[in-house]
């Protein structure tokens, strides 16, 4: 399933962590090679950060990276800095790099990729990493989990502005070229993606104000508010998120909304993202409350398989994969809103 992680209070020690990666007795590896990267802006550096738990000053360049925010790798790596270490999210990838993201090892070796179980970063590996950033901006990095870390080295946090597992990926993207001393690169990357959803908007008018919604089949009907990363691709290709959703949702990126609640799933468009599109579907269709929703009726969902390489950038929602993204949703969103019940949904080859 999809994204339900939520990092809960460290147990371990910071010196029994200490302790134990030097017990291993080995060095760690060295810091990868930075590909096709160009030099950060003279004077970048210091640099100071604000987060939640307050701000983190960067001293100088940073030569190893680790990643404990689930897609801050693709930051990253788009601003020619191959992390030492990564976190692992939605499996399947050596070294959490997906395929959209692959041409920027240029043939460097993949990142170490750590783990999170549920119980929080895994301490004793990063320290092994010898990190001198971490990076922990898509994340639900508790204070405590944060203080631990920066007992290693400097941490960037989640933005304070957003919820947990909020923040938009220009801003992760633009946090990414500051503490790398590259915010003008960082711009130009933001400025490239954003080129993509404009000439969608342009090619396809008839988004503007069309109504949509992204959910999954989680104890029910799993709804994504309007601070998930997902639900933003659609508000920035011109739809309209449910007037009601936030509200129903609360202070979470998302929730399981009761059946008196489905009218938020009868929208222009529904976006699905299931572990087997054929089983799921079926299941959906079968449901009483469901089946009966104009958006089924009409024929205007989408269901994206969420093992995929699709589902999964789908779910990335970074400045790598959106373009990967871009090239196959639209397409479905466009048959979707076409207003005739008649056009397929057709799904993406590759």
């Amino acid at each position: 399933m999809i994204r339900f992680l939520r990092g809960r209070r460290l147990a371990t020690a910071l010196a029994a962590v200490l302790l134990s990666a030097v017990a291993c007795g080995s060095d760690p590896a060295p810091a990868p090679a930075d590909h096709a990267a160009t030099a950060p802006k003279s004077g970048a550096f210091p640099v100071t950060i604000e987060h939640k738990f307050g701000s983190t000053t960067i001293t100088s360049e940073p030569k190893r990276i680790v990643t404990v925010g689930l897609t801050d790798q693709d930051a990253v790596l788009a601003l020619g800095k191959i992390p030492v270490g990564t976190t692992d999210w939605l499996g399947g990838y050596t070294g959490a790099i997906g395929p959209w993201a692959t041409g920027k090892l240029g043939g460097a070796a993949a990142p170490t990729m750590l783990t999170d179980t549920g119980t929080g970063p895994q301490v004793e590996k990063i320290a092994a990493l010898a990190p001198d950033l971490i990076f922990a901006l898509y994340s639900g990095l508790t204070k405590e989990q944060y203080e631990t870390l920066s007992k290693l080295a400097p941490v960037v946090a989640q933005p304070k502005e957003y919820k947990d597992y909020g923040i938009p990926w220009q801003r992760q993207t633009e946090i990414v070229g500051k503490a790398l001393g590259k915010e003008a690169e960082s711009g130009k990357l933001i400025e490239d993606v954003e080129a993509g959803f404009a000439a969608a908007r342009k090619e396809h008018p008839e988004f503007t104000g069309a109504g949509a919604v992204v959910t999954t089949p989680y104890e029910g009907f799993f709804v994504y508010g309007s601070q998930d990363p997902r639900s933003r691709t659609l508000t920035s290709l011109g739809f309209t998120l449910p007037a009601d959703l936030d509200k129903v949702i609360g202070d979470k990126f998302g929730a399981s909304i009761s059946k008196e609640r489905s009218d938020l799933l009868d929208q222009d468009a529904i976006v699905w993202t299931v572990p087997d599109i054929a089983k799921d579907s079926d299941t959906l269709h079968k449901d009483k409350v469901y089946k009966d929703l104009q958006v089924v009726k009409q024929d205007r969902e989408i269901f994206i398989n969420e093992n995929g390489d699709y589902g999964k950038a789908f779910s990335f929602v970074t400045v790598l994969s959106l373009p990967y993204v871009l090239d196959r949703l639209v397409p479905q969103l466009a048959a979707a809103v076409d207003g005739d019940a008649a056009t397929k949904v057709v799904q993406p080859s590759s």
